[in-house]
């Protein structure tokens, strides 16, 4: 593609949009550097020098937009109906001036979600709440080996006419049992 000024092939591709206006434009590297997008080693200026230009260009038409009507935006003069047709925002003022309407367009796009809470791949949350599922089993597999483990050294104490060890099996035996009225039936729980 040939530079604006017809002479030299074009280096650098400028796209401006202002109040949904595209304007492009075409440099060879000599026409680039005296717009100023150019330094003298040829290349782009600081992402400052670029930022000051474009908001030099942005305060002169703010001033025009100053007093925008409802459904613009201040910031970049888009329209809600240029957002709808385009699916683009122009600024991050956008989303403040539309937030009314944007509001149940995110929560629908993001299943009533409103507040980002992390990603997590869903084999590792699968994989996860299996572990934990094993887990809570191996648990109440060695609670319930541990109550019934107690149960039969209870009824050998009785057998045997160890009353006071009796008595201290069956209140270890208890403070268990009461401790499995929290968790889910594991089966057993009868009475000594």
């Amino acid at each position: 593609m040939m530079c604006e000024c017809g002479e030299h092939e074009a280096v650098i591709h400028e796209t401006v949009i202002v109040n949904g206006v595209h304007t492009e434009r075409h440099l060879c590297e000599s026409c680039a550097r005296r717009a100023g997008l150019l330094g003298g080693s040829g290349t782009l200026t600081p992402a400052g020098a670029i930022a000051a230009a474009v908001a030099s260009h942005a305060s002169t038409t703010t001033t025009a937009r100053a007093s925008a009507p409802a459904g613009v935006c201040p910031s970049c003069g888009t329209t809600f109906a240029e957002f709808k047709q385009h699916g683009l925002l122009g600024c991050a003022g956008c989303y403040a001036a539309f937030s009314r309407q944007l509001g149940p367009l995110l929560e629908r796009a993001h299943e009533g979600g409103t507040h980002h809470v992390g990603k997590a791949p869903t084999h590792a949350i699968d994989a996860e709440k299996r572990q934990h599922a094993e887990d809570r089993r191996r648990e109440r597999a060695v609670r319930q080996e541990k109550l019934e483990s107690l149960r039969r050294d209870l009824d050998r104490a009785v057998r045997e006419e160890h009353y006071e060890k009796a008595a201290s099996i069956r209140d270890e035996l208890r403070r268990m049992q009461s401790g499995d009225a929290n968790e889910p039936s594991a089966g057993g729980g009868r009475d000594a």
